[in-house]
């Protein structure tokens, strides 16, 4: 037996490959289906099965393409209602995969579909969990995000999730191996570990949800307790995983024509496409296209373009570096946002080679921001998180987190410079893009974000240790 966990840090996402005796399933796969397919091609085994925790809300699952390559079996829990062929499990069905056995345990509360996956070895034990969003490692999946669509309330979904856990997975031994959909920065939970893997008795102990001596009313409380608003393309990931979506060669085919400055431009003009810019932040300020939204490749990538653009049928046109395009392409894919137009060839260099128009960031270090703060009163914005700043912040400082910046907009100064930083200089950069292409533009963005700032010797608050502030 072969279990492979097989983690996308930049969705925070676990997918599994299990192979015994030359069978294989995957459980949650991403979109890319490449990877599983060579795996089996290794390992000379054939995939068998595609199991689906529930229709996942923060990324597009590989299971469509995945079952029309190898023709295996997608399977749900109970209550899910695809719009493409598959098995629906009932509670505590089993499905023999080579030596070992997999059963559908019905965990409702996340979604009402949600199921977990008990992996039997070959001599009948207990081995694993696949938790999906129910359990992860320090918490529990958010039970907000399928109120609408199965007329809910939060409240409800998360006393159905108490009696999951309760009746289906604390049951279990303690040397059960945890395996979760997610891990931290996920947007799927509130205080996930930093660990992918851990066993359930650890998580007896640790995890606030799984207490033994806690109340439904308790947990209810604890688990709906400051909840953020999820991201507006949720649900529109969750419609694509629930009827289905186009082959990602197509997706990448049309995504990769080249453009010219002024075919570029003239499809901008003509289309309405956003003009997203996956270079590093250091590359925008110098220098990009006027009105361009600027989200680093290599930062947060797939989650934030979901927050922020939100609308996976908005047309897109890459400025993306060198030899990357193509990467931006199925990472954009991978949270449902299919409809890239075409990238500028050359990048932004052919931009500037063609004498267009470009527009720039003023940025400054802390150091120099010290200088000015010390001297006089000035604006500063700080996009991080609530969290992030109740824990510590610049004094008097004002909050407007990244994630709902749209609606902070009239809080920014109009006829006066004001300040802006996150933590290490990526998120500041998103926000100033997007206040920029909002007409916004007397910002002064602090290159190095909070960590420089602190390291310059500015006055900040007292440190608020943040498991203090429930």
């Amino acid at each position: 037996m072969k279990i492979e966990q097989i983690y996308t840090g930049c969705l925070a996402q676990g997918a599994y490959y299990i192979e015994s005796n030359g069978e294989v399933a995957i459980i949650d796969p991403l979109r890319e289906i490449k990877p599983y397919l060579e795996k089996a091609k290794e390992d000379n085994a054939k995939i068998k099965y595609i199991f689906e925790t529930h229709f996942h809300a923060d990324f597009v699952s590989g299971h469509v393409t995945l079952a029309k390559e190898t023709e295996a079996n997608i399977i749900y829990g109970p209550n899910a209602n695809p719009s493409f062929e598959a098995i629906i499990a009932k509670d505590n069905q089993e499905f023999s995969l080579g030596d070992i056995t997999i059963i559908a345990l019905h965990t409702p509360g996340h979604t009402m579909e949600s199921t977990t996956y008990l992996l039997k070895d070959a001599n009948g034990k207990d081995h694993a969990i696949f938790s999906g969003d129910t359990l992860f490692l320090g918490d529990v999946g958010r039970p907000d995000l399928a109120q609408k669509a199965a007329h809910l309330t939060q409240e409800q979904l998360a006393e159905t999730l108490y009696d999951s856990l309760r009746t289906k997975i604390m049951p279990l031994a303690d040397d059960v191996i945890v395996y979760p959909a997610h891990g931290a920065g996920s947007a799927c939970g509130k205080n996930m570990m930093k660990e992918t893997v851990d066993t359930l008795g650890n998580q007896k102990k640790m995890n606030y949800a799984l207490r033994a001596d806690m109340t439904k009313e308790e947990f209810v409380k604890e688990v709906t307790e400051g909840l953020l608003p999820p991201p507006l393309y949720f649900p529109l990931n969750v419609k694509m995983n629930k009827e289905g979506y186009e082959d990602l060669d197509k997706i990448i085919k049309q995504g990769t024509t080249p453009l010219s400055p002024d075919d570029f431009e003239a499809l901008a003009n003509n289309t309405g496409a956003v003009v997203l810019d996956v270079r590093h932040q250091d590359e925008y300020v110098k220098g990009h296209i006027p009105r361009s939204i600027f989200i680093g490749i290599d930062g947060g990538f797939a989650p934030w373009v979901g927050a922020l653009i939100a609308d996976v049928k908005q047309p897109i046109l890459l400025v993306a570096p060198e030899g990357r395009v193509e990467e931006t392409i199925t990472r954009l894919s991978r949270v449902g946002f299919d409809n890239t137009l075409g990238y500028l060839d050359g990048s932004f260099d052919a931009w500037k080679k063609a004498s267009k128009d470009y527009d720039t960031i003023t940025s400054i270090s802390a150091t120099e921001f010290k200088d000015i703060i010390t001297h006089e009163k000035v604006p500063v914005f700080d996009v991080r998180k609530e969290s992030e700043f109740v824990a510590e912040h610049v004094e008097e400082a004002n909050n407007s987190p990244l994630d709902f910046i749209n609606d902070y907009l009239t809080e920014f100064p109009e006829d006066k410079k004001f300040y802006v930083h996150c933590a290490g200089g990526y998120r500041s950069v998103i926000a100033a893009s997007i206040l920029k292409s909002r007409g916004i533009h007397n910002l002064i963005d602090i290159a190095g974000g909070y960590k420089d700032i602190k390291e310059a010797g500015i006055k900040t608050t007292n440190y608020v240790c943040p498991s203090t502030l429930k």
